[in-house]
């Protein structure tokens, strides 16, 4: 990939997002109901490749649930209102109804509430008493220090979710997350992320995580990009990533490590592209906020957005417009991309001529940028 001159000091790499490929139709054509989007990782098996972000604004534990019932997985914010507060309705409720002004101010008030492990605990045990996979995050930085409390109420998946997680972390203050050592000391798959490209993707999968999270300051009610000035483009880092996964596999002796893209999904052709350039899954945020049984009630955020120093995130309204089932299967009332996001997935694939998320990994895709926005929601 060649370089661009920025001036006479500094050189960069050209990267692609999502808007900036397209995918290619092949010679083969397929039924849409004989496209298989299933999607396993260790020993846990899901009837379509899509998490939900650990975000209050889209996950609760009656989503959780939903989310499993439906064949994919909801990932709870374990550091969340839901684990600060016994009945965080009231607090949904003020959330959605705070003045843009008001807004970053309040909820850094609001969520400087303790985490207490023993809601950390309620909440997992009602996701396991339904009988769905069981799958919470925490942040780098709290791990350590709740992950006991979260393996021992039976967590089936532990993601470990930053805005972005490296496994050389240095302080000086305090002792950093041996990640090689705790998950290898840990009885339970573990997802870690954002990585943003090849080289700290790579050295994630050395410490024997079973899925890296793709993205960096991408996501919709992100401001990464604005506050600190980094980003990453996710047709690029996702393909950068898949590479990574790659090249791992021939270090390893062939373990595999899955690559689930996580930001910058805001339509379904969004997430067709992510798995055209090498995707095993996505983990949605906004997509899903917008169910109108989403926790957030047409409005989205992340932790990014109350963080207690310097915020990079904003509560942004995304709207309600149908239930999640509809969200994810149809059928749809609207052409933007927002609606039946796992038949708009099998179509992309049947209309390459692809059979499964494998396959499809080896779809043609061309660079061809449109205009912003153009023919978007």
């Amino acid at each position: 990939m060649s370089d661009v001159e920025i001036g006479r000091a500094k050189r960069a790499r050209r990267v692609y997002a999502f808007d900036d490929i397209a995918i290619v139709p092949n010679r083969r054509t397929r039924d849409p109901q004989d496209v298989s989007v299933n999607w396993s990782i260790d020993a846990y098996q899901f009837s379509i490749p899509i998490l939900a972000a650990p975000m209050d604004s889209v996950v609760s534990p009656a989503t959780a649930i939903l989310m499993g019932k439906l064949g994919g997985l909801g990932v709870l914010d374990l550091e969340g209102l839901w684990t600060r507060y016994e009945n965080p309705e009231p607090l949904f409720e003020e959330i959605r109804s705070l003045p843009s002004g008001e807004a970053t101010r309040r909820m850094q008030a609001i969520y400087a509430e303790p985490i207490k492990p023993e809601l950390v605990k309620t909440r997992l045990e009602e996701i396991r008493a339904a009988g769905v996979t069981v799958a919470g995050a925490l942040s780098p930085q709290r791990t350590q220090e709740l992950y006991q409390t979260v393996v021992e109420a039976g967590v089936d998946l532990f993601v470990i979710r930053g805005t972005t997680v490296s496994a050389e972390h240095v302080s000086k203050s305090q002792e950093p997350l041996n990640l090689k050592k705790f998950i290898y000391e840990l009885d339970v798959p573990v997802i870690v992320g954002g990585a943003a490209g090849y080289t700290p993707a790579l050295h994630l999968m050395r410490t024997g995580a079973a899925g890296v999270l793709v993205g960096f300051g991408g996501g919709a009610a992100s401001t990464t990009r604005a506050a600190l000035g980094i980003h990453a483009p996710m047709a690029t880092a996702v393909a950068d990533v898949a590479g990574a996964r790659r090249d791992y596999m021939d270090e390893s002796g062939g373990r595999y490590v899955h690559v689930i893209a996580d930001g910058g999904l805001g339509t379904s052709g969004d997430i067709a592209k992510a798995f055209s350039v090498g995707a095993d899954a996505v983990m949605l945020g906004s997509a899903l906020a917008r169910a109108t049984d989403a926790p957030g009630g047409g409005w989205h955020w992340g932790a990014e957005a109350h963080h207690d120093q310097l915020p990079r995130g904003n509560r942004v309204e995304v709207g309600s417009i149908a239930p999640l089932e509809e969200i994810i299967y149809g059928p749809s009332t609207v052409a933007d991309g927002t609606v039946n996001l796992v038949g708009a997935l099998r179509r992309s694939m049947a209309t390459t001529g692809y059979s499964d998320l494998k396959e499809f990994q080896r779809v043609e895709v061309v660079v061809a940028p449109y205009p912003p926005f153009a023919g978007r929601r």
